[in-house]
């Protein structure tokens, strides 16, 4: 069930402070933006240089549901909340990472770019099949 908690007034008052979670923690100039734009959501997870994730949202847990979550306008708004965040920490500039076909793919980074971060470069690592599915069996008469 787990232990009780008892808090103490003089205890709550001086010696925790209340922050708004990891983001402002975490100090850094540069860092990597990896957008996973499906045809159902859009992800946008920002990280360190060396890959370590930071912060992350996606279209989805924003409130968008349904057919809504695919679209341009909810990774835009996704976008304008991880650059709030990555503002808070101090980030300058990122290198965008884009990850499928969805349409959410251009407007994310258009988001970023409208809160004033800077865009240094853009990969497209978007998987492509080199053989593709397996084909269907001779049908026989």
């Amino acid at each position: 069930m787990g232990k009780k908690r008892i808090v103490t007034a003089g205890k709550n008052s001086e010696g925790a402070k209340k922050t708004s979670g990891a983001s402002s923690k975490k100090k850094m100039d540069s860092g990597i933006l990896c957008i996973q734009s499906t045809y159902n959501n859009t992800k946008v997870i920002l990280t360190d240089s060396k890959g370590n994730a930071v912060a992350w949202s996606s279209s989805g847990s924003l409130g968008f549901k349904g057919a809504k979550k695919g679209t341009p306008f909810a990774a835009a708004k996704v976008g304008e909340l991880l650059a709030d965040k990555a503002i808070a920490m101090g980030v300058k500039e990122v290198s965008a990472v884009v990850k499928g076909v969805g349409s959410g793919r251009e407007s994310a980074i258009r988001a970023f770019i409208s809160k004033g971060i800077s865009i240094s470069g853009v990969k497209d690592a978007t998987g492509v099949p080199f053989n593709g599915p397996k084909a269907k069996k001779p049908r026989r008469v």
